[in-house]
């Protein structure tokens, strides 16, 4: 009895799905049949009409067999210029509403004063442009200060530094290397400028300022020091690391903020690593 019941509700379901079929064939048929009509002096499709068979790909899995006009990939291109104007439409830049930007005379005043007053803060420098007559914020002003042009000096005694000293310097810098399980490895290495050679080198998981004095040790052994040792103003060094580097009877020179090019030989080891090593490799944990 179950087993009749379940065949007659089986037919009832075939019969309605056919007929459902048979609607929209003929549905697609009359659709194309109006955009034929349309010859000037061949078939014209309108937007409706790029639309419908956009729909009819989502929702129809037999829409290939009823399509005569066009073929299968126009559709799937109709659908994909669809895609791309719309993440364009939502993605337009808007103008931001605020206010106008500053005049540019105002804004070549700010960079002389910057230049001309270096130990000035955003503070001075926005109380002098109100005595002036300029209704500016002060962090309008803090803004355009950091966009003024440096004083190129700086830059060339930091360069002729490297040149007269290059046989006296060492380097020292971290990397990162993302593990097979989505942990961090931190990569340490002293590097001598002379002859770019590799003094030192140890990876860890948790680099600390203890760490860090250790592996100093085993770097500069035997008193081999260099002269000078270079690195930035990473906060894993801390206190602590200068205070070791000059135990050792080395300088030590930091680099200054955002400034990877006082260090360009140990950057440029790291980058060499990583291109010719670390780009094809996925490192599995720490040895």
């Amino acid at each position: 009895m179950i087993d009749a019941v379940v065949l007659l509700v089986g037919a009832i379901l075939r019969l309605f799905h056919g007929r459902r079929r048979l609607l929209l064939e003929n549905l697609a048929l009359r659709q194309q049949l109006a955009a034929l009509k349309r010859r000037r002096p061949r078939p014209r499709l309108i937007v409706f009409d790029k639309l419908f068979w956009v729909l009819a790909r989502r929702f129809w899995p037999g829409w290939k067999q009823a399509l005569i006009v066009v073929t299968p990939e126009t559709v799937v291109g109709w659908h994909r210029a669809g895609f791309r104007l719309y993440w364009k439409l939502i993605s337009k830049v808007r103008r931001p509403i605020g206010r106008r930007q500053i005049p540019k005379r105002v804004r070549e005043l700010i960079f002389r004063m910057v230049a001309e007053n270096p130990t000035w803060g955003a503070p001075r420098l926005h109380g002098e442009l109100l005595m002036l007559g300029f209704d500016i914020s002060e962090r309008t002003i803090s803004r355009w200060m950091k966009r003024a042009p440096r004083d190129p000096e700086p830059a060339r005694c930091w360069l002729a530094f490297l040149r007269n000293h290059r046989e006296a310097i060492a380097a020292m810098d971290f990397f990162t290397v993302p593990t097979l399980r989505f942990s961090v490895l931190y990569g340490f290495f002293v590097i001598r400028h002379d002859r770019c050679q590799i003094l030192h080198f140890n990876v860890t998981k948790h680099p600390t300022s203890q760490w860090i004095v250790q592996q100093l040790r085993e770097a500069f052994p035997f008193e081999s020091s260099p002269r000078f040792l270079i690195f930035d103003r990473d906060g894993k060094y801390g206190l602590e690391v200068p205070a070791a580097v000059r135990s050792l009877k080395v300088r030590p020179v930091r680099t200054s903020f955002e400034s990877p090019w006082q260090n360009s030989v140990a950057e440029r080891w790291v980058e060499s690593c990583r291109r010719d090593l670390l780009d094809h490799i996925i490192a599995v944990n720490a040895i």
